[in-house]
């Protein structure tokens, strides 16, 4: 018997597969077991005509969608899979399962503003369960869209998901949208939910989007109640350590804030990261052959790469340069390190495998956005990356951003980071060995390409706004604009560890910050830093 057509689903191109007419009369557990023998026989064209020819008596079963479409997706027809996971979803609405793999489908084929409309469809209207919010949410952001990310966990919670984890996620994203007060009654209240929140971050998150100013305020007695009780993790205790350390140099407590700073860094930086090993990577990376040059092409859209050391201004460049009406900042992307390991695993990149690398960042980072041709790409670990880039995008202009090495220490010791890249920043030491290291690949790629390098001086930056982005403005060939009356457009995300302050008004008072902690970290002094010896003091107060 040959296989029938499911209702309403054009059945599976190339299927010529048979039916014993003896399972016609069987349950749905003897059809099952007879895919389940094709499978084992390596006949997966004839696993695939029994599941389809199931779903004609079967129908009501979600499970067999499921596994129908997990056939056709296994037999590379992909557009089938997603019009049998399109009928399950219009059956059953809300169907996790069918839901998370049809936006999956999607999104591999880089469609991602529709396997976003997939999750949003799915879940906005009828929350499930916290966790699977929570996982919505997070792909939602991963393609681009935390708006709706922020909106379908907001809608969750008004719904009375009682979860201190997607509390935790939503407060961060709410950050990164610059709604700051929703942001810190969130955090709040993932604190008083779950213990465990402190682990991720909970307490730090909401101090970093905070300006204390009162040495009484409720969350530094909050947080100290918390210290004094003990039996915390060394995670859970770092993170009130880095939260408090930052409330106490808003306070101008310096001495306090060094000290609880110490103790934050020894517990999570302890041999956490080789300084030779990192010395060994940046010799192995100035030694190696040049990439063959891909030629880009013709109306190709433009990466602007903005990079350098961590805090050293990246996140304030870019946020003022995404003000022109023709750039869009796509914020601090993962993607090219990512596929700098795909490069670095082949032995002799072919130009085909270049342009094949180059095809998926650009249509990554246009994301289905067709209206700008200039993309700024964040990433201030790309420094890492600057033969790739000239490789792959060799008109792509590369802003490096210099600060004063004392000031951007300080800076990255004062944070806790996340990311297992960032292991170096808890030890002044690991910290000059990084900038060196940065300073070594900035100066090859000057000496390789120095037309499609610009040097952006933090200092500078911070003083003349107006001017210095005007400048960068001219030397990228964009038209002029003003940074400071454009108006931000109020949807930039800033996921960086400068979110709170990248949204303020720029201000010069980081310039020379680290005099404040010369007495309490002598360390700072020994950072060969000539910038630093020409700031003037001044008071950050």
């Amino acid at each position: 018997m040959s296989t029938p057509a499911v209702p309403g689903i054009a059945p599976a191109t190339g299927h010529h597969a048979e039916v014993d007419p003896a399972l016609l009369a069987q349950p749905l557990p003897a059809w099952l077991d007879a895919v389940r023998a094709q499978v084992l026989a390596g006949r997966a064209l004839a696993a695939g005509g029994i599941l389809e020819a199931a779903l004609t008596r079967f129908a009501f079963d979600a499970e067999l969608w499921l596994a129908a479409s997990g056939s056709r997706e296994q037999r590379g027809d992909a557009d089938g899979a997603i019009e049998l996971l399109r009928e399950l979803s219009r059956r059953a609405p809300g169907h996790a399962a069918a839901t998370f793999a049809l936006a999956r489908l999607l999104s591999a084929r880089r469609a991602w503003r529709a396997a976003a409309q997939v999750l949003v469809d799915a879940f906005e209207p009828r929350p499930p369960a916290p966790d699977l919010v929570l996982r919505a949410a997070r792909l939602l952001a991963d393609w681009g869209d935390k708006p709706a990310a922020v909106k379908l966990a907001e809608a969750a919670l008004a719904a009375g998901a009682d979860d201190a984890m997607l509390r935790l996620y939503t407060a961060a994203l709410q950050g990164q949208l610059g709604a700051f007060e929703r942001a810190r009654t969130l955090y709040r209240e993932a604190l008083a939910g779950d213990a465990r929140t402190l682990e991720l971050g909970a307490a730090y998150g909401l101090a970093s989007i905070t300006r204390y100013r009162d040495p009484a305020d409720p969350d530094l007695a909050h947080w100290q109640d918390l210290l004094q009780r003990g039996q915390l993790n060394p995670a859970a205790r770092a993170s009130l350590l880095f939260a408090l350390g930052k409330a106490h140099d808003d306070l101008a407590d310096y001495a306090a804030a060094a000290r609880l700073l110490r103790e934050a860094n020894a517990l999570v930086g302890a041999g956490a990261w080789s300084r030779r090993n990192w010395r060994r990577s940046i010799d192995a990376r100035l030694a190696r052959a040049a990439l063959p040059v891909r030629e880009p092409m013709r109306g190709e859209c433009v990466p602007i790469f903005i990079v350098g050391a961590p805090r050293s201004g990246t996140t304030l460049a870019a946020e003022l340069l995404g003000r022109s009406p023709l750039v869009r900042n796509r914020g601090e992307l993962d993607w090219l390190p990512h596929l700098a390991e795909q490069v670095d695993g082949l032995a002799r990149p072919t130009p085909a495998q270049l342009e094949s690398v180059a095809q998926e960042y650009l249509a990554r980072l246009r994301r289905e956005d067709a209206d700008s041709g200039w993309f700024i790409d964040k990433q201030p670990l790309n420094v890492l990356h600057l033969d790739l880039i000239r490789a792959l995008f060799p008109q792509a202009p590369v802003v490096v951003c210099r600060r004063s090495a004392r000031d951007t220490a300080l800076s990255l010791w004062s944070q806790h980071f996340e990311a297992r890249d960032y292991r170096f920043a808890y030890d002044f030491a690991d910290i000059d060995a990084f900038l060196r290291g940065c300073a070594r690949l900035v100066e090859r790629a000057q000496q390789a390409s120095a037309a499609r390098v610009f040097v952006l001086d933090y200092e500078a930056l911070v003083r003349e706004p107006r001017l210095q982005i005007a400048r960068l403005a001219q030397w990228l060939g964009l038209p002029a604009f003003d940074c400071e009356e454009a108006a931000a457009a109020g949807t930039s995300v800033i996921g960086t560890a400068s979110l709170w302050q990248a949204r303020q008004p720029v201000h010069a008072r980081s310039v020379g910050r680290w005099r404040h902690y010369a007495p309490h970290l002598p360390e700072l002094l020994k950072f060969d830093d000539a910038a630093a010896e020409q700031t003037p003091h001044r008071s950050m107060r």
